[in-house]
């Protein structure tokens, strides 16, 4: 059976009007989905990895950052305004090319992404307790509770999560009532230009939804009362 790492050699991506990227076509359809799957672009990977550094005292792993992603570069533009990214092996965290990041997620639950979540979720928490004085320690349950029910409001609405929204809602994660004073992340103005150069002709396209489907409705089914006629006899005759 073949490696289905070695089917992903391009994929064809568009802007959507929340400004990110969703993957319209892919060289591996059978082992990827495309419905709803985000794949992050070289300005919002650069913001990503200095939220990462900010917490690199709390036993950051750039290891799992190499890992989590597979790479592609900028082939060409489509004529339909798709932009065409071919897949290349470069260290996403070295390379000097713009590199999108797509998650390496097929199992969604052992995934290296998913490893990578795990462990951004641990630093954040780190990084809280040790700079807030709860009365009571935050744990990684509680942070990725409120992930999820974030991520689960979207879905039910009808919005795909985007990974960028994932990891980032994660790294800049303060509990409702605190506030907390970090260095803001930027992205690198060559980052910036050359990006927009090589994707000039390029347009947003309707926003990313989700089909609806029959579990995703929750208008309340109006109830009928059904009406009973109480039927009689009429008395024997004696």
């Amino acid at each position: 059976m073949a490696n289905p790492k070695q089917k992903l050699n391009w994929c064809k991506a568009r802007l959507g009007k929340d400004m990110n990227w969703w993957i319209h076509e892919i060289s591996d359809p059978i082992h990827w989905d495309v419905d709803g799957l985000g794949i992050i672009d070289p300005r919002q990977f650069q913001y990503l990895v200095e939220l990462f550094e900010n917490m690199q005292e709390y036993g950051l792993q750039t290891g799992l950052i190499e890992n989590a992603f597979y790479t592609f570069a900028i082939e060409s533009v489509e004529e339909d305004k798709t932009v065409y990214l071919k897949r290349i092996k470069d260290n996403i965290l070295d390379s000097d090319e713009q590199l999108f990041a797509l998650p390496d997620m097929l199992d969604e639950d052992k995934s290296p992404y998913a490893d990578l979540v795990d462990h951004a979720i641990k630093l954040r928490v780190k990084l809280l307790n040790d700079l807030i004085d709860f009365s009571q320690k935050l744990t990684a349950e509680e942070l990725e509770e409120e992930i999820r029910e974030v991520q689960n409001n979207d879905f039910m609405e009808g919005r795909a999560t985007h990974f960028f929204n994932e990891l980032s809602s994660i790294l800049e994660y303060v509990p409702e009532g605190f506030e907390l004073e970090e260095d803001e992340a930027t992205v690198d103005k060559n980052v910036d230009e050359a990006l927009e150069k090589d994707l000039a002709d390029v347009e947003a396209a309707p926003d990313e939804d989700i089909e609806t489907d029959e579990t995703m409705k929750w208008d309340e089914e109006e109830e009928t009362e059904e009406e009973y006629e109480e039927t009689t006899s009429p008395p024997e005759d004696k």
